[in-house]
C-alpha cells in the first residue's frame, strides 16, 4: 500500500473557496456558516466555524461556549483593518501569508489577541530578523505589554549588541528604567564600561528634564536667584536619585583608575557601593592570602555583586558581535572564572600581523582563546587550557630536544562560529581521544597551530598571520556526513584549504 498526498492542491482549493466569495457573486452562501465583519469599513468575510476553530484557540473557545456570536453566526471586529483581516483569514484556509515591514506588527498584535500561535511565531521571527534601531523600542514595549517573552528577549539582545549605536539616538532616551535594568544585566555589551556609565547619566538627565517640565512653577524670580548657589548640588542629588536603581548594574570593576577618578569627582557612585568596591579590589588583589575572606565577602554582598563582576571581555571584541556567538563560546568553554578574568592580550589590527608579536604577548599565559575572522566573514578559532608555551616541560617528551613541539591538551577544541557560505550553524570540534598528545603545536615561526602533522593540519596561521591552512578532521572531530580530506573538510572553517585572507586575529587569556 502506498499513501499519496497533494498538499499544494489542497491549499489552493481551500484558498479558492475563501477568495471566490469576492470574485463569484453567484457562489452559494450556504457553503459558509459564519460571518466576520470589519467594523472600520463594514466589509464582511464569509468563513467556516470548523476552519476558524482549528486555526485559533480563541475561536475554538468562542464556539464551544455557545456565546451570542455563536448563536448569531456573526462576529464584529473593531480593532483590525480589513486588509489585515483578509490576509489572516486567507492564511487560515491556504496556510500562506505575506509578511512585510508594513504589516508584521499589526498581524502580530491580532494573532496575540486571538491566540493564533503559528502566526505569533512567524511574525516574531520576521521582526527579529528585521530589527531596526528606529523601531526596536516600540517592539520591546509591545512584546512586554503582550507577554511575548521570546520577542522581548530578542529586542533586549538586539539593543545590547548594538548599544554603541543605539545610545546615540533619541530612542535610547525613551527607555523606561526597567528596560535599562534588563539591558545592563547582560554580560555582553560591546562597549567600554565608562561609556555605558556616561550613557546612563545622559538618560538620567533627560528623565529629570522631563519630570521637571511636568512640575508646576513654584518660585518667583527672586526666590530662584537666592537659590542659585545651591542649584548644582540639588541637580546632582536629583540625578543620583534618578539613576539610583540603575547604578547597581554598572561594572565599576572595569573602570580604569582615571575613569574611576572622573566618576568620583561627579559624586555619582553611592558611598555604600564605593566602600564595597574598594574592599573588593583590596581582597582580590591578594586572592591567595584573602581567598576565604573574598568568598565570604562575595556571598554577603551578592545583591550588589554585579558591580564587582567584570562585563565579559568579549564585549570589546571586533569579531564577536552577536549574542549567539558569545553564548556558544561561554557554553563550550564552560569556565566562568576564565570569562570573568580574561583580557584581550593580542589583536592583529592593533598589535600587528606578525607571529613574533603574537608569541611575545601570548606565550606562557595558560588558558587561551583564539578568534579568527577572514575577509569573507568566516569566524572560527580554538581554545586550549594549557596555552601556547615555550616551556618545554609541558611539551610532548620526545620534542623537548627541539625548538618546536606538541603540547598535549585533552580539553582543547576547535570551533566554527560563522560559515555563511555553506549556511552552517556554530559548531564545536573537540580533540579526538587518541590524538590528545598532539592537540597544540608550538612553533616560533608560526601563529596558532591546532592539530599539526608534517603533511597536514586542522588549522594554522602562517608567520604573517594573514594567511593559513585548514583541513578539519585530522586530529579534531568532524561533523557526521563529512569526510576528512575532502573539499568539505578543507573549506569548513575558512572557505578553502589555504586561499583565505585574515582580517583580524584576537587572542584572550587570563
Amino acid at each position: 500500500m502506498k499513501t499519496y498526498s497533494n498538499y499544494k492542491k489542497l491549499s489552493n482549493d481551500l484558498k479558492n473557496l475563501f477568495e471566490n466569495q469576492y470574485q463569484n457573486q453567484n457562489q452559494n452562501e450556504s457553503y459558509f456558516d459564519f460571518e466576520i465583519i470589519c467594523e472600520q469599513n463594514q466589509i464582511s468575510f464569509k468563513t467556516h466555524k470548523s476552519i476558524l476553530s482549528s486555526r485559533s484557540q480563541y475561536f475554538k473557545s468562542l464556539f464551544n461556549s455557545k456565546m451570542k456570536e455563536y448563536q448569531e453566526n456573526k462576529l464584529i471586529l473593531k480593532d483590525v483593518s480589513s486588509s489585515i483581516l483578509f490576509s489572516i483569514l486567507n492564511y487560515f484556509y491556504s496556510g500562506k501569508i505575506k509578511i512585510n515591514l508594513e504589516n508584521a506588527v499589526e498581524i502580530l498584535i491580532f494573532s496575540s489577541k486571538y491566540l493564533i500561535d503559528e502566526l505569533i511565531k512567524i511574525c516574531s521571527k520576521f521582526i527579529k530578523n528585521n530589527f531596526q534601531i528606529e523601531t526596536v523600542v516600540d517592539i520591546l514595549k509591545l512584546s512586554e505589554s503582550m507577554n511575548l517573552n521570546q520577542l522581548m528577549n530578542f529586542s533586549y539582545q538586539f539593543i545590547s549588541e548594538n548599544f554603541e549605536e543605539f545610545i546615540k539616538t533619541p530612542f535610547f532616551l525613551e527607555l523606561e528604567e526597567n528596560h535599562l535594568n534588563s539591558i545592563l544585566s547582560n554580560d555582553f555589551i560591546p562597549l567600554n564600561e565608562f561609556e555605558i556609565f556616561q550613557s546612563i547619566t545622559k538618560w538620567g538627565k533627560n528623565k529629570l528634564n522631563i519630570n521637571q517640565e511636568n512640575e508646576k512653577e513654584k518660585e518667583n524670580e527672586n526666590e530662584k536667584e537666592n537659590e542659585k548657589e545651591n542649584e548644582n548640588e540639588k541637580e546632582k542629588e536629583k540625578l543620583q536619585d534618578q539613576i539610583a536603581n540603575i547604578i547597581h548594574k554598572i561594572r565599576f570593576i572595569d573602570f580604569s583608575t582615571k575613569e574611576l577618578k572622573t566618576v568620583l569627582k561627579e559624586d555619582l557612585i553611592p558611598n555604600q557601593i564605593f566602600r564595597k568596591l574598594v574592599k573588593f579590589l583590596i581582597l582580590q588583589n591578594d586572592n591567595e592570602e584573602n581567598g576565604e575572606e573574598l568568598n565570604k565577602f562575595i556571598e554577603k554582598e551578592k545583591e550588589d555583586i554585579v558591580v564587582f563582576k567584570s562585563r565579559l571581555s568579549l564585549s570589546t571584541s571586533s569579531i564577536i558581535q552577536e549574542q549567539e556567538h558569545f553564548n556558544k563560546l561561554k557554553e563550550w568553554i564552560n569556565d566562568n572564572d576564565f570569562f570573568s578574568k580574561m583580557k584581550k592580550g593580542f589583536s592583529a589590527t592593533r598589535d600587528g600581523f606578525d607571529c613574533e608579536n603574537w608569541h611575545k604577548k601570548v606565550d606562557n599565559k595558560g588558558k587561551t582563546l583564539v578568534l579568527i575572522q577572514t575577509n569573507d566573514n568566516f569566524i572560527f578559532g580554538g581554545f586550549t587550557r594549557i596555552g601556547f608555551t615555550n616551556n618545554k616541560s609541558k611539551w610532548k617528551e620526545k620534542d623537548r630536544i627541539r625548538n618546536f613541539g606538541f603540547i598535549p591538551d585533552p580539553y582543547a577544541f576547535i570551533f566554527s562560529l560563522r560559515n555563511d557560505k555553506n549556511n552552517r550553524q556554530p559548531h564545536k570540534f573537540p580533540i579526538k581521544q587518541d590524538h590528545q598528545q598532539y592537540a597544540i603545536y608550538y612553533h616560533s615561526n608560526y601563529g596558532p597551530i591546532f592539530g599539526f602533522n608534517s603533511y597536514t593540519v586542522d588549522f594554522l596561521l602562517k608567520s604573517n598571520l594573514k594567511t593559513g591552512r585548514s583541513n578539519l578532521g585530522y586530529r579534531y572531530s568532524i561533523p557526521n556526513g563529512i569526510t576528512y580530506g575532502t573539499n568539505e573538510s578543507r573549506s569548513y572553517l575558512a572557505g578553502s584549504y589555504e586561499s583565505w585572507i585574515v582580517d583580524e586575529v584576537e587572542t584572550y587569556f587570563i
